[in-house]
């Protein structure tokens, strides 16, 4: 199986062009490219996929197997992909995955795309739609128990089910063990991926993230469109727009309020290119 790795701010995965592949059962084939001792390394599988409705299908699955519905970082890498590779030659392209149709603006610089700027689509508040068990219709700054500490928690889906909490010292943060605390919660019927944010100033954030499937990553997409809208919610920044700061990198994300639309823009990067056998 040919494949290419890539990352966007550190999140990695493994991609596969489907157009001339065919990987017949790719949660399997998740676990086995994602491991970073017997494997390639990676964050999970990405298939990229023809399409009836859109330019392109993006099938995503976690490191462990699972399947995922939306990878904000994973999905700029799929931009890049198809135009650097030569599957298109546009420069606003339209991507199907399992939370809609998404789409991608490319900044090109000598034939390569530096920056793509993505359609993230409208914030989810609706406890129900996340989903997390609440009578409240929403949770902003609300208090929730994990392994007998209060935390307070504001709950966003961009396609995935966030819980954003707050606090102000990430350095020593024991996220191997909190992180899974708060991903098999029982508020949390589908599992959860968990944001611990410190606000370092009135436009900036820096986050570590727990990635249901896959634990920490150095980045996640949907998880910092999810973190500037829950900073803008409790006001804790300035206007619409927040620098998330995370372990591989920054993204730049804009929620406009009139038209409820996410939108984020960052790198992407091609690590190598290989070919994968297993027995």
């Amino acid at each position: 199986m040919k494949f290419t790795k890539m990352h966007g701010c550190g999140n990695d995965y493994v991609y596969v062009n489907c157009m001339e592949e065919n990987v017949e059962n790719p949660s399997r084939m998740a676990k086995l490219v994602s491991d970073r001792h017997f494997g390639i390394g990676s964050d999970g599988l990405i298939l990229i996929k023809p399409s009836d409705v859109a330019d392109f299908e993006m099938e995503m699955y976690n490191a462990d197997g699972s399947r995922g519905a939306m990878c904000g970082n994973g999905i700029r890498c799929v931009a890049k992909y198809v135009y650097e590779y030569g599957l298109t030659d546009k420069t606003s392209i339209s991507v199907d995955t399992k939370s809609g149709i998404k789409y991608l603006e490319l900044t090109i610089k000598d034939g390569k795309a530096v920056q793509i700027r993505v359609n993230m689509g409208e914030p989810i508040l609706e406890t129900v739609k996340i989903p997390v068990l609440a009578d409240e219709q929403e949770l902003i700054n609300a208090p929730i128990s994990v392994d007998g500490k209060e935390y307070r928690m504001t709950c966003v889906s961009m396609g995935n089910p966030h819980a954003v909490i707050y606090m102000d010292d990430l350095e020593n943060l024991n996220i191997e063990k909190l992180g899974p605390k708060f991903e098999h919660h029982e508020r949390f019927p589908d599992r959860v991926n968990t944001e611990f944010v410190k606000v370092l100033d009135k436009h900036t954030v820096q986050m570590r993230v727990w990635e249901r499937g896959s634990g920490e990553t150095l980045a996640c997409g949907t998880g910092a469109c999810a973190v500037a809208v829950a900073t803008i919610l409790n006001r804790l920044v300035d206007g619409n727009q927040v620098e998330v700061r995370l372990l591989g990198g920054t993204l730049q994300i804009t929620w406009d309020r009139g038209e409820n639309i996410v939108y984020m823009t960052g790198p992407a990067e091609i690590v190598f290119d290989g070919e994968f056998k297993w027995f």
